[in-house]
């Protein structure tokens, strides 16, 4: 499984990549092999606002339906519209082409909550 170290991890395994005041926002390796084949997925319109912890949409897998969570809060200046078309980019490609949302940080303290690779690589050991 892939950590990347310049992101921070919630406990409900999603990633955060910090760009300045900007925050985009995915699932992790993780937690995609655990849904499986992904074949939807929702996501809010730019302008939504996202509250920490809150959910935000919706990922559909062949096992499943999952909610999305918000590892931090802030408005949605975008919304990944290739994944409507295109949800196996999730599977393919989670870190990158597999990304949900790109938002306007609202309290950039809420990145003290998030888990550092390290600290999410052992609470994943912990859950297997």
């Amino acid at each position: 499984m892939d950590f990347p170290e310049e992101l921070k991890y919630s406990k409900e395994h999603f990633w955060v990549r910090v760009e300045g005041n900007r925050a985009v926002i995915g699932i992790t390796d993780y937690a995609q092999k655990e849904l499986g084949v992904i074949t939807s997925v929702e996501l809010p319109e730019v302008g939504y606002e996202l509250e920490q912890d809150d959910s935000f949409g919706s990922i559909e897998a062949r096992k499943t339906v999952a909610d999305l969570y918000a590892p931090v809060g802030g408005a949605v200046l975008a919304s990944n519209e290739e994944l409507v078309d295109a949800p196996e980019l999730i599977n393919d490609d989670p870190y990158d082409g597999g990304w949900f949302v790109e938002v306007e940080l609202s309290d950039k303290d809420e990145l003290n909550l998030l888990m550092t690779a390290e600290d999410y690589q052992d609470y994943v050991a912990e859950e297997e």
